[in-house]
C-alpha cells in the first residue's frame, strides 16, 4: 500500500479519536474541546498531505480515488454528527440537525449516483468539481468555527450548507448527463 494510501487510512482511524474526545467533553475538561480541534486541524493537514505526496511520488492509484474522499467524509461526519448528537455538549458547540440534514442528503445522493454510473457504465471515476471542492472546504471550516466559539457559526453554517445544496445540485445534472 502507497505511503499517500496509508495516509488517508490514518485520517479515518482519527475519526474515532474526534468523537471520544467529543463524548468525554465537559466544560471542566475543556482540554478536550482543544484537542479535538487539534485533532481536526492533524486530519485536515494530512489531507493536503496525502495529495501531495500522491502526486509528488506518482502514488495516486484508483485505491486512493476513493479512499481521499472517504477519508474525508468520515472525519467531517463524524466529527459534525457528533456535535449535533451528543448531550453533554453546551448549546454553543452544537450543531443544528437541519445542517447534517443537508450534508448527508447531498453525500448520499453523490453515492447513490455513483453506483449508478458505475452500475451502468461500468467504470468507476471519482472527480471532484470546483464546487465541490469549495463544499468540503466550507463543511471542514464549520468545525473550527463551532470549536473555538467563533462569532460567525450562523454564518459559516449557511455558506457552508448553500455550497453543499449547490454542489449536489451540480453532481446530479453531471450525472444525468453522463447517465442520458
Amino acid at each position: 500500500m502507497s505511503l499517500a494510501n496509508k495516509i488517508s487510512l490514518f485520517r479515518i482511524l482519527l475519526a474515532p479519536c474526534l468523537v471520544a474526545s467529543l463524548v468525554y467533553y465537559h466544560p471542566t475538561r475543556d482540554w478536550l474541546r482543544y484537542l479535538t480541534l487539534g485533532l481536526f486541524v492533524l486530519g485536515i493537514l494530512t489531507d493536503a498531505l496525502d495529495g501531495f505526496v500522491a502526486r509528488s511520488k506518482q502514488q495516486q492509484s484508483q485505491l486512493g480515488t476513493v479512499l481521499d474522499p472517504v477519508a474525508d467524509k468520515v472525519l467531517i461526519l463524524s466529527t459534525l454528527i457528533s456535535l449535533s448528537l451528543i448531550r453533554g455538549l453546551p448549546d454553543w458547540m452544537r450543531i443544528p440537525a437541519w445542517f447534517n440534514l443537508i450534508v448527508l442528503s447531498r453525500d448520499a445522493i453523490l453515492v447513490a449516483g455513483i453506483a449508478l454510473i458505475f452500475a451502468f457504465t461500468g467504470t468507476l471515476s471519482v472527480r471532484p468539481s470546483l464546487l465541490g471542492k469549495a463544499t468540503i472546504v466550507a463543511q471542514m471550516a464549520v468545525i473550527p468555527v463551532v470549536l473555538l466559539q467563533l462569532p460567525i457559526k450562523t454564518e459559516a453554517l449557511t455558506l457552508a450548507a448553500l455550497l453543499s445544496i449547490l454542489s449536489g445540485i451540480g453532481y446530479l445534472r453531471t450525472g444525468t448527463k453522463l447517465l442520458g
